[in-house]
């Protein structure tokens, strides 16, 4: 009989070791997938916080591995929770939904961490053979706690780029009127400045042929048409240009009618 009980403390004891070795591991792997879950939670973009999730992914599998051989049901249904949030993150479009799901992934890592280190230091009393419902409980109140944080963060950033959005909406069309408004000065300058010119040209021409006629003894003077002038500077500078040509055509064909005519 004693050899039986010695057999059995031998067999309990070397229960317990490899136990220890399990949870060991399975601090390890929780260690390693917390390390990328805190980078992908520090990452600048989407790509890089993808990165590191899925390569957490690997270490939270082995955890789970380990920490069902190790005993801790607490560790490993955070370990498990932990799991399920950051396999979430691939499919999201945007860096800020990705991150949500990081900082809740982030947050169930440390207290798997926690459960399994307060576990193995009250000697690893299998937690499996008991019931699971008031640890599941415990976890689901405390992660809604945290998503409801983290969503009404979400919101309050959501809400500050969108009126970011807005004032800078607001600029551009502001800049944009400006920028209309000072072009639309520009092109009044230079339709200004060629009407002066063209007007300078007709009326030099015009001098010329009333010399003319007058050396030539003709008491006729030859006139520009001003109809429409008023108009010019709502003309396009084409329009413009082709007005002064058309007149001085006149003024031209006005002059020659009158040599004729001596």
């Amino acid at each position: 009989m004693k050899k039986i009980y010695i057999f059995l403390l031998a067999v309990l004891s070397l229960t317990q070791l490899n136990a220890q070795d399990f949870c060991s591991d399975a601090d390890s792997n929780l260690i390693y997938a917390y390390s990328n879950v805190k980078s992908a939670y520090e990452a600048n973009n989407i790509d890089h916080l993808k990165y590191y999730s899925e390569k957490s992914i690997e270490s939270f599998e082995k955890a789970k591995v380990n920490l069902k051989s190790c005993g801790s049901k607490k560790a490993y249904t955070l370990a498990a929770h932990c799991a399920e949030l950051i396999a979430k993150v691939e499919s999201q479009e945007t860096f800020e939904d990705g991150r949500f799901f990081v900082k809740r992934a982030r947050d169930s890592v440390q207290k798997s961490i926690t459960a399994l280190n307060e576990f193995t230091a009250s000697n690893a009393q299998d937690e499996f053979a008991g019931d699971d419902t008031t640890i599941i409980a415990s976890v689901s109140d405390s992660n809604t706690g945290d998503a409801s944080a983290e969503l009404s963060a979400l919101q309050i950033e959501q809400e500050r780029l969108e009126q970011q959005r807005l004032e800078l909406e607001a600029k551009k069309k502001e800049i944009a009127k400006k920028l209309a408004k000072q072009k639309e000065m520009a092109t009044a300058l230079e339709k200004e400045k060629l009407i002066n010119k063209y007007e300078e040209a007709l009326s030099e021409n015009i001098e010329t042929y009333n010399q003319l006629l007058e050396t030539y003894g003709s008491t006729s003077k030859v006139k520009p048409n001003t109809s429409g002038k008023k108009d010019l500077m709502n003309k396009s500078v084409i329009e413009i240009k082709a007005f002064y040509i058309d007149n001085i055509k006149q003024v031209t064909n006005a002059y020659l009618e009158e040599l004729n005519d001596i």
